[in-house]
């Protein structure tokens, strides 16, 4: 039953969308031996929440005015949203001197997609609220922080770890190798997508498996880029 949006809902729905996505970022933020500048970080989980509305208009635009429909419009909206988090932290990060280890590459592109994760499910449990009421709402939000924050993580952990190896082994090839982690984040996020809507929303444990397993993979590749830096 749809209710109207109160205070005490839209607080719900922030802390839905915000929590789950900063206790994601704590994690990943305490595994960095050298912490980064606290105003870097927040300024690209600015950025990252800054990008979710763009997304919104240029899918749209793939949507409607051009008219791309089915597995096509997943695929594009996927790499839409993985150019936009990695511009949110080239942006606000990369472009600084706080940016001097392959290991901050993955760290500030986390940030990002945490960022861009926070204000999506936060926007997407408003909309349950008001279509379905208050318990659906808790039920999204619990889905989204296990599937779409985790997706975002990976996603955006595969485009910095390109980068970072690109840091640590042979900067002149960091083009080529970034626009090879944006093609398999896109891909990744792509099929993430697609499993879910093709299942109906149901059966999301054959989607988050994988997902699970790439995570801890990359759990273990943070750790070798740290363990490299000189």
């Amino acid at each position: 039953m749809a209710e109207n949006l109160t205070a005490s809902n839209l607080f719900f729905a922030i802390a839905g969308g915000f929590v789950p996505s900063l206790l994601w970022l704590w994690f990943w933020l305490k595994e960095d031996s050298h912490p980064e500048p606290r105003s870097a970080l927040i300024s690209t989980f600015i950025a990252g929440m800054i990008a979710v509305p763009l997304a919104m208009i240029l899918e749209y635009i793939v949507s409607f005015p051009i008219g791309l429909t089915g597995g096509l419009s997943l695929l594009v909206w996927a790499f839409i949203e993985e150019i936009l988090k990695y511009a949110a932290a080239r942006k606000t990060a990369f472009c600084k001197s706080c940016f001097d280890e392959p290991v901050d590459a993955i760290i500030y592109m986390i940030t990002a997609a945490l960022g861009f994760a926070s204000l999506e499910n936060t926007l997407f449990i408003i909309k349950t609220f008001n279509n379905n009421g208050i318990l659906s709402g808790i039920d999204i939000g619990n889905m989204r922080f296990i599937g779409a924050t985790l997706l975002h993580t990976a996603s955006s952990a595969i485009v910095g770890i390109f980068i970072a190896f690109s840091m640590r082994k042979n900067r002149k090839n960091l083009k080529r190798n970034t626009y090879i982690g944006l093609v398999v984040a896109g891909l990744l996020h792509f099929a993430f997508n697609y499993l879910i809507i093709k299942n109906g929303g149901g059966n999301i444990l054959k989607a988050l498996m994988p997902l699970w397993f790439i995570i801890i993979v990359l759990i273990f590749i943070f750790e070798k880029v740290k363990s490299n830096i000189k």
